[in-house]
């Protein structure tokens, strides 16, 4: 296993609890759009906690970017992420991940599990190839969206929103589940590519495959 210590250039929040790291590149790294690695913190006692945060920049850029959730609740490594700015170093690990664009499709994500599909939305949209895919988002509330503007500009009426706790009057609270796929989607023949927490990952899943989508067509993190 090959590490890498690069420095932090620039850290800023772009929801309330997601904060943006751009880091440096190093000489020959590279990954398919979707692909993730495993980052620890350059500190004492920190340097062998490892999480997997996936790369949202395009292959071709000089740096590196990571979109990661900030877990406030626990002193665990998003949260000491946190309070660390540029200048500041983090440990590169071994490149992974399942999750990678094969044919048009429905992208289902919640949270921050938008971020392996940000880079394939860029890539496909720079390409001119974006037109044909979908994506299906669902979060808590609209504070909690990643990357709002950007998905709107790329995908334009392919892109749909859904809030579980939105207090809002007249907001009637939704969930991605049978129904809704059922409701939403007229082609289970297409590719689905699905991406969040492990338990709705699990859901979703179990739901396409019911639904007729078949395991060579259901794309998600192994």
């Amino acid at each position: 296993m090959t590490n890498h210590i690069v420095k932090i250039i620039q850290s800023f929040y772009i929801t309330h609890d997601v904060k943006c790291f751009m880091v440096e590149k190093p000489e020959n790294y590279d990954f398919i759009l979707g692909q993730a690695t495993e980052v620890s913190i350059n500190l004492p006692g920190w340097e062998d906690k490892l999480r997997p945060f996936t790369f949202t920049n395009l292959r071709d850029k000089k740096y590196l970017e990571f979109m990661i959730k900030i877990y406030r609740d626990h002193d665990g490594v998003t949260n000491k992420l946190g309070g660390i700015n540029a200048g500041a170093e983090l440990i590169l690990h071994d490149v992974f991940g399942a999750i990678q664009f094969k044919e048009p499709g429905v992208f289902i994500a919640a949270g921050a599990g938008i971020t392996p599909f940000i880079a394939i939305f860029r890539d496909l949209y720079k390409q001119i190839k974006l037109y044909g895919n979908r994506l299906i988002y669902n979060n808590k509330t609209s504070d909690d969206v990643l990357m709002d503007v950007e998905l709107r500009k790329m995908l334009k009426t392919d892109y749909t929103k859904v809030f579980t706790r939105e207090a809002v009057i007249g907001f009637t609270e939704k969930r991605i589940d049978r129904n809704f796929l059922i409701e939403n989607i007229s082609n289970f023949g297409q590719h689905f590519y699905v991406c969040g927490p492990s338990d709705f990952v699990a859901n979703i899943s179990k739901h396409l495959l019911e639904l007729g989508v078949t395991s060579e067509t259901l794309v998600v993190e192994e």
